[in-house]
């Protein structure tokens, strides 16, 4: 029996106990309270977006997307998106769901997408125990930007780091005991995540059933996390994170996590790429502290252990400069579609490098409006020194509805990392409609 047969199977033997669960919960003769919740509940979101983008022509990224358009200075996108998210509860099961569809069109493109971001039972029978089965996003990891110890959920959008994340399949256990005294708590959560041809194959290697787990003890009004994921898809790497407040209005937190027999494939500017193989850390420090006048700050320091130096990243800048003339001079696409095929890989994520910057101010009701929150955002790269700034406004005053006006800007050489990008900046306009 393979990894995605044993799993699903295990998924249909969950879902008959469930309903069999459910079953033996309906009692006659009991009657049901007036105010009991609705066994099926749904939400959501619909969301307009318009961006406008100023591109950085003669940048790296700039050539690599737009070889044959060299004159084109503005690109217009047009996002419409619809979130759903619900659960069906029958005694002691729910199923969970949530769906993503979004529509795309700018000049180049016109793309869609459809997906389920979540869709997985969970059983709980009693407060301490709790059974998930299925696709589910986990949220490892203290850092607001940033989850070095993040192992088996995909990572965050640094511009962004709220919103929705697709998740992986796995099936996952919670353990949950509560103490008198220092240690007031301990939860234990074990995980299996198979990856075939079917299931999860983007998260590593096929043909292994992963082994991860979380160990977490309330100390002392300290969250403490212990990370472990196994060898199989990916190499062995385990970690820890934690959380403290300092006092009312402050609070620290922190991770770290170390990865074994780490890949990193490395190209120079004539093309020649290596493979290289190390034991690397990475790690997060980081604070939030809120003013007595609902003024927020955020920072943090990522230290990215997999990521590029700065003569790494040039070597595959001066690629792509190679590669672009090349095709521009004879027509011959073969080194820009290697160099195209590069940048979809750890090339082209955001902050590849290895050492960055957060920074973010927001307020809350500004000046005397309410439900008016501007902020700030800077994120910077401490290897190179560029970076981008972020202001934007947000206002919530309309109910269910959230209007946010973003300015993106970035900055630095063409070889940077922020300068290296497609855009100088760009403008996002957006209305969101819950219900």
């Amino acid at each position: 029996m393979n990894a995605a047969s044993g799993f699903w199977r295990l998924c249909v033997c969950a879902a008959l106990a469930l309903h069999g669960l459910a079953q033996a919960a309906e009692e006659p003769g009991i009657a049901i309270p007036e105010l009991e919740k609705k066994p099926f509940e749904i939400g959501g979101y619909v969301e307009l977006k318009q961006e406008d983008f100023r591109l950085n022509r003669g940048a790296p990224f700039y050539e690599l997307n737009f070889p044959d358009q060299s004159g084109r200075r503005t690109l217009d996108r047009t996002t419409g998106t619809l979130q759903l998210n619900g659960k069906y509860t029958a005694g002691i099961g729910t199923f969970n769901f949530l769906t993503n569809s979004d529509i795309t069109r700018d000049q180049t493109t016109h793309d869609h997408d459809n997906k389920f971001f979540e869709a997985y039972l969970s059983l709980k029978p009693n407060p301490g125990f709790t059974l998930d089965a299925g696709k589910k996003t986990l949220n490892w990891g203290k850092g607001y930007a940033w989850n070095p110890v993040g192992f088996i959920q995909r990572p965050k959008d640094p511009d962004d780091p709220t919103l929705a994340r697709e998740g992986y399949t796995f099936v996952a256990a919670d353990f949950i005991r509560s103490f008198e005294g220092p240690l007031q708590t301990i939860a234990f959560t074990p995980v299996l995540l198979p990856v075939s041809s079917d299931v999860n194959n983007d998260f590593g290697k096929t043909g292994h059933v992963n082994v991860a787990a979380k160990l977490y003890f309330l100390y002392r009004d300290t969250d403490i996390d212990l990370m472990y994921l196994g060898n199989g898809s990916k190499t062995p790497r385990f970690g820890f994170d934690f959380s403290r407040n300092l006092g009312t209005n402050m609070e620290i937190h922190g991770e770290w996590a170390h990865i074994s027999d780490s890949q990193k494939q490395v190209v120079n500017a004539a093309g020649q790429t290596s493979l290289q193989l190390a034991n690397i850390s990475s790690y997060l420090l980081g604070l939030r502290y809120l003013t007595e006048k609902d003024t927020t700050y955020i920072a943090e320091y990522y230290h990215n252990g997999p990521g590029f130096s700065d003569n790494e990243a040039t070597g595959f800048y001066q690629f792509v400069d190679n590669a672009v003339a090349q095709y521009q001079t004879t027509g011959n696409a073969s080194l820009l579609q290697r160099a195209q095929s590069l940048s979809q890989g750890a090339y082209g994520r955001p902050n590849t490098m290895q050492n960055y910057l957060y920074f973010r101010v927001s307020q809350k009701d500004a000046f005397g409006i309410v439900y008016f929150s501007p902020a700030v955002t800077l994120m910077a790269n401490l290897n190179d020194k560029s970076f981008s700034v972020t202001p934007e406004l947000l206002y919530t005053g309309i109910n269910n509805l959230e209007l946010r006006l973003r300015l993106y800007l970035l900055n630095g050489s063409r070889v940077s990392d922020f300068g290296a990008k497609q855009n100088s900046s760009r403008l996002e306009l957006y209305a969101r409609r819950y219900f």
